[in-house]
């Protein structure tokens, strides 16, 4: 039953952001694929937390689209994610998920938290941030750079990022309250003050750094035409010229592994608090 419910939600859920774009096929598929096995071992509220970050950051990807057009351009991935960015964002969520079905313990969810917090306070960081009219300044030594440098921040991005995170905390007990039951002992752990604390320290923190990730170490080319350094490697239909970082350390690679110690933060909050 579960796995007919995870499967029926995910495929309508997939589908529409399919036709509204915000997915590629790739992206889709593996989102079915995510939010079915999500469903199944764990419950509605894991389920729903992971839809409660894409919905969000879908709307937020089209909100005032124009005005973020320029600073998004040297983005590695536009606003319809593909497969990499579905796992780069939910894949370490889904591997918390099943490490919880088969060995319980409200840290898994803490955790799981965490990594949620993180991917959305990224992403709404990302989308509100570059409506910023100030200039963002990097992480590393506070200079100011340019719109939609990696590492770039503003006070409206970790406004947004902080916001972010909480979202997540508050979204997650009214999913539990709503449809949560008996048996989910994890996540009866927490109330709704021990989920905004989790939220918004997971989220700020993993998504910091994943900034200073990308500020120091993730792949950055330079544009031949226009002599803008870039996250990918084409930019005004030509090939670009790798200027730093590892290659390997892609924008889903500092995903990813923002996402792990934005996890690692929550399930910290979360095992203290059951210490206390």
């Amino acid at each position: 039953m579960d796995i007919g419910v995870g499967l029926l939600g995910s495929l309508l859920i997939a589908g529409a952001a399919y036709r509204k774009k915000s997915l590629s096929a790739s992206g889709a598929a593996a989102a079915v694929c995510m939010g079915t096995l999500m469903y199944t071992l764990g419950s509605a509220a894991w389920f729903g937390t992971l839809i409660a970050f894409f919905v969000s950051s879908s709307l937020l990807s089209k909100w005032k689209r124009s005005r973020k057009a320029a600073a998004e351009s040297g983005y590695a991935k536009g606003g319809r994610r593909d497969a990499g960015q579905v796992l780069a964002n939910g894949g370490l969520g889904l591997v918390i998920c099943i490490l919880h079905a088969l060995w319980p313990h409200p840290g898994w969810w803490a955790g799981y938290l965490g990594v949620m917090a993180t991917v959305t306070a990224d992403t709404w960081a990302t989308e509100i941030g570059a409506l910023s009219k100030r200039r963002p300044r990097s992480i590393i030594n506070g200079q100011l750079v340019a719109p939609g440098t990696s590492g770039g921040i503003t006070p409206l991005g970790l406004a947004a990022s902080a916001a972010g995170g909480m979202f997540i905390g508050i979204a997650a007990w009214i999913l539990f309250t709503l449809f949560g039951s008996d048996g989910e002992d994890s996540v009866r752990a927490f109330g709704i003050m021990e989920l905004l604390i989790i939220g918004l320290a997971g989220g700020l923190g993993g998504s910091l750094i994943d900034s200073w990730l990308g500020a120091v170490h993730q792949v950055m080319y330079r544009c031949r035409i226009c002599g803008r350094d870039i996250e990918k490697n084409r930019h005004c239909e030509a090939a670009a010229v790798r200027v730093r970082g590892m290659k390997w350390m892609t924008n889903d690679a500092v995903n990813a592994l923002s996402s792990l110690m934005g996890g690692l933060i929550g399930a910290m909050m979360g095992i203290l608090r059951l210490l206390v």
